[in-house]
């Protein structure tokens, strides 16, 4: 039978595979994709965030900093402010581009809107596994029950929410705990008029997201502080 132009015209001998072997033994391969961890990163951006809005856009680069050597980070942006507007942007891979649609931002009055967060945070992780949530502002005022209810599906998906509050509010206090409990994250207050320490706590999610708790706990040991806070937290939701 005459031989198809789709198949070779003789076989290979056992010399000529064992020497095509050896060649392929020699070449070069390619280095494994290092894990990138995926970041949301949900600000309260109605009227009364425009100064803490104004300092995360300064030290927004920071996140991808701390995670350089764990493999680096993605972060999606999301924000609420005015009448019903929550929005999220696209998955971002470098600072100056998350700088630029942060500065974009201009904050609004309006009502809270945390439990579209963390609808939102459920179903992107149901499309691509999201390492955490972490989530900045100083008020809420929504259904606390509806709140919890999502706060625990995101613990069961493995999604911690962080978050941090400014100022002192007692209502948003005890409502960002229960988040932060039922998720497996962690909650800390912090000052407002400290950029160090809103830049250390960014850092430490970032480092979570890329890294994992061991990655975590080994910023908290070095850092202390805030940091550590944020460990410990985690350890006591963990346990039963």
């Amino acid at each position: 039978m005459a031989n198809s132009g789709n198949l070779p015209a003789d076989k290979s001998s056992p010399e000529q595979i064992a020497a095509f072997l050896r060649r392929l033994e020699t070449v070069p391969r390619p280095a494994a994709a290092a894990r990138r961890g995926r970041l949301m990163f949900a600000m309260d951006a109605t009227a009364s965030r425009q100064p803490t809005w104004d300092r995360a856009c300064q030290l927004q680069g920071k996140m991808f900093e701390a995670t350089a050597a764990l493999g680096g980070l993605d972060i999606q942006l999301v924000f609420f402010r005015g009448f019903g507007e929550c929005k999220s942007a696209p998955w971002l891979a470098c600072a100056p581009e998350l700088l630029r649609r942060m500065t974009a931002v201009t904050c609004l009055a309006g009502q809270t809107q945390w439990c579209r967060v963390l609808g939102h945070a459920i179903t992107e992780t149901g499309e691509q596994r999201v390492n955490a949530l972490v989530a900045v502002g100083d008020s809420m005022e929504e259904d606390v029950d509806r709140l919890g209810d999502l706060a625990g599906q995101l613990g069961v998906l493995g999604v911690p929410v962080f978050l941090f509050q400014e100022g002192d509010d007692p209502t948003a206090q005890r409502a960002f705990q229960q988040v932060a409990r039922l998720s497996g994250g962690a909650w800390c207050r912090f000052d407002g008029t400290s950029a160090q320490q809103l830049k250390d706590l960014l850092s430490a999610v970032a480092v979570f997201a890329a890294g994992g708790r061991a990655a975590l706990e080994d910023l908290g040991r070095r850092r202390g502080g805030l940091v550590r806070l944020l460990t410990d937290q985690m350890a006591r939701s963990a346990r039963p």
